[in-house]
């Protein structure tokens, strides 16, 4: 049996669910498919929260992220519900960081977000809950928020579903055909899809759908790691008095108020090791990664407690930790959307440039900077740095 619709999406993460509810509104038929069941926790949509924020390395990310919260205050009024939750960023740079905070001081500028630089006097004596070592400058950027991630992904996929879209858990996609001009076929366990164009946000598994096309990105996969810590005066970590924050170096990492409960959840960033998404084993948690964080946690916010659970996810990182938006270089039908493991606060955005891709070919976002032939995904030499 084959079954014509106009596109297919193929993986419903937050970025692939966000295309789905961006393509029904505009009015299109479209089926998504994942292969595991919708709402898993396998790959890097699950738990609780990411962080949203303006603050980046450059110019074009932070002109980037205020279409972000355009996006995010759009999903809020089509669900009616309450996403984005206003807390305020720190972003630490230690004496002589591996992450230079130039970028960042630089990059907001030239966008005009506005922003304070605070030495650790200041940072003590505003959120008296952080112990910043002397000689860090401290980024405070207001406008950074917290956004809910198993349920923003749901949301979206509610979205698209009131719009028509038929999205599929437990449907892998087996095979796929571009046709040219007479579209692209996808082959499926229950039959044939033929369609107009696909986009690809399969994420760790991106790479086994793009085989068909004889097609491959450079990719890592990454098994990390995040802990919640259960402080005995929750209050003094609330969303009210406590920003969510960045420790920019390396190693790396960051942590958030209490958000829905009273723990706090940190992590290290790019700490975990290479994993084949489909072999993970049992997912237990790291002792090594745990005595880090714990180690950093306890240096940076006494009395923030003990760890009471860790829970795992995937990181699929580009060499330069860049995006991938774009079409599969002679395959202009087939479009995909890589985040590179910090792209969630960027999900609607996903979905509305990837429909934008796959149904007229550009975007008036300039979206050059994440094409597929750049250097960094052609050049075997070139070097990995994921340290932004």
């Amino acid at each position: 049996m084959v079954e014509q619709v106009d596109y297919v999406v193929i993986g419903l993460g937050a970025l692939g669910s966000a295309t789905a509810w961006s393509l029904a509104r505009r009015g299109h038929r479209v089926v998504g498919l994942d292969r595991f069941e919708l709402g898993h926790s396998r790959g890097a949509s699950h738990d609780t929260s990411r962080i949203l924020r303006h603050s980046y390395h450059t110019p074009a990310y932070v002109e980037l992220t205020l279409e972000a919260y355009a996006d995010w205050a759009d999903l809020e009024e089509a669900s009616g519900e309450r996403l984005v939750t206003t807390v305020g960023g720190l972003d630490f740079f230690p004496p002589s960081p591996a992450i230079s905070p130039d970028d960042y001081l630089a990059s907001m500028d030239a966008v005009g977000i506005g922003y304070e630089a605070l030495d650790a006097a200041e940072v003590s004596r505003r959120w008296p809950a952080f112990r910043v070592p002397e000689g860090t400058l401290t980024l405070h950027q207001a406008d950074a928020a917290i956004v809910p991630a198993g349920r923003g992904t749901r949301i979206m996929q509610e979205q698209g579903r009131r719009h028509g879209a038929d999205l599929r858990g437990n449907q892998p996609a087996l095979g796929m055909v571009d046709h040219g001009a007479a579209g692209v076929t996808i082959e499926t366990a229950e039959g044939t899809l033929k369609c107009r164009g696909v986009v690809i946000t399969a994420d760790a598994w991106t790479n086994d759908v793009l085989r068909h096309l004889d097609a491959r990105v450079p990719l890592e996969v990454t098994e990390e790691q995040v802990t919640y810590f259960a402080p005995d005066e929750p209050e003094r970590f609330g969303p009210e008095v406590m920003p969510l924050w960045i420790w920019m170096d390396d190693p790396s990492f960051y942590g958030f108020p209490t958000y829905g409960e009273p723990t706090l959840k940190s992590a290290q960033d790019c700490g975990g090791p290479p994993v084949d998404p489909d072999d993970r084993g049992d997912r237990r948690t790291d002792q090594a990664m745990l005595e880090r964080l714990t180690a950093r946690m306890g240096d940076l916010l006494p009395g923030s407690g003990d760890p009471v659970r860790s829970l795992r996810c995937l990181y699929t990182l580009t060499p330069d930790r860049d995006f991938v938006l774009a079409p599969v270089p002679g395959h202009e039908r087939v479009v995909v959307g890589l985040g590179a493991a910090h792209a969630f606060k960027f999900a609607p955005t996903f979905g509305r440039l990837l429909t934008d891709l796959v149904t007229t070919g550009e975007s008036a976002t300039d979206l050059s900077a994440f094409r597929l032939d750049r250097p960094a995904l052609t050049d075997p030499s070139y070097a990995a740095n994921w340290l932004v």
